[in-house]
């Protein structure tokens, strides 16, 4: 059964938090009439839109003889199992089985079908377990619905477990070294105290003696699904605008994977956001992508085991409160399948 509510704490830590949104892919990655074979929370999926773009995320097996259904036939409103024809409709119902018509399996929802929704031009679904088929509630990160904020959205899959990416997102003080020739963390303090906030939604990782220079503060938000924001100082050279800010998220695909996603954001007025559009994809943009991809050799460079290994200091704090939380919850969610 996927999402089972009998997996092991250690299994839950590994390969995501259940009962919560998680992001999948970018949206653009599964076209209107369109099938999509995904990876998420070591399962594997299937992403189906039909024609009017309505979307579906099935598990990615045929109830039949668990053949992939990824490798069936888009039939417009539903899909066909390619081994033996079996129908299943986008919420998991059997409608038809050719070879055996009128067959048991016909009327039955034996597929898992994930609540999806999609926000800022990626997919998000809920992963439940038995337990916890409903949806929880989400609320979208802000600066992704705000109508004066624009935002890009970039995507990338890294080899790298998937907390080593949000844990990354929660050390802000790797910023002053790691891209410490970027465009615009090259400047402020190497030496700094840090202190948590919390918050009604999370937490605040923050500099107490910086800010406004570098990568003086991140937020961690839990609000359905788990995001991170942050604000770095732009240069005059980056146009007119507010700071800029990201929206980042990860998806874990399994225990060595994550799908990373993170929106650039600018609070931008009228003719500004046609010029901070145009800077961003004439000179900007490469320059993150550069700076994501300092990240991407650090992760896939560290050992699987480098968590066990470790001699954390105060600039730490922030990964030691997220730890303690995903592993509490991987914990409650494993001893409520029990």
């Amino acid at each position: 059964m996927t999402l089972s509510s009998s997996a092991t704490a250690d299994h839950i830590y590994a390969t995501g938090l259940r009962n919560q949104w998680h992001p999948v892919v970018p949206s653009h990655f599964v076209a209107p009439g369109g099938m999509r074979k995904v990876t998420a929370l070591g399962e594997q999926w299937l992403l189906f839109r039909r024609s009017d773009g309505a979307l579906s995320m099935l598990a990615d097996r045929c109830p039949h003889r668990g053949a992939p259904l990824s490798l069936g036939k888009h039939l417009g409103d539903r899909v066909a199992c390619w081994y033996h024809g079996v129908e299943v409709e986008p919420d998991g119902t059997v409608s038809s089985v050719p070879g055996l018509p009128g067959c048991s399996l016909e009327g039955k929802k034996l597929v898992t079908s994930l609540p999806v929704r999609e926000v800022a031009g990626a997919i998000l679904a809920y992963f439940g377990d038995e337990e916890h088929p409903e949806p929880a509630e989400l609320t979208p990160p802000e600066p992704l619905t705000d109508p004066d904020v624009d935002a890009f959205l970039c995507y990338a899959e890294w080899n790298s477990p998937w907390r080593y990416a949000v844990e990354n997102l929660l050390d802000p003080m790797h910023g002053a070294f790691l891209h410490h020739d970027s465009h615009t963390m090259f400047d402020g303090d190497t030496t700094a105290k840090f202190r948590i906030r919390e918050t009604a939604r999370g937490y605040f990782f923050e500099k107490t003696d910086q800010r406004g220079v570098n990568f003086d503060w991140v937020e961690l938000c839990r609000t359905g699904v788990d995001w991170v924001d942050l604000s770095i100082p732009y240069p005059p050279s980056a146009g007119p605008g507010g700071p800029f800010g990201i929206v980042g998220m990860v998806c874990p695909v399994d225990e060595r994977r994550s799908g990373v996603f993170f929106w650039r954001y600018r609070r931008v007025e009228d003719w500004q956001r046609a010029s901070w559009r145009f800077l961003y994809r004439t000179l900007i943009e490469q320059r993150h992508w550069d700076v994501l991809e300092q990240d991407r050799v650090m992760l896939e460079a560290m050992p699987a085991d480098a968590d066990q290994r470790e001699n954390l200091y105060q600039h730490d704090l922030g990964v030691v409160r997220l730890r303690r939380l995903y592993r509490a919850e991987a914990e409650t969610q494993s001893t409520a399948g029990a």
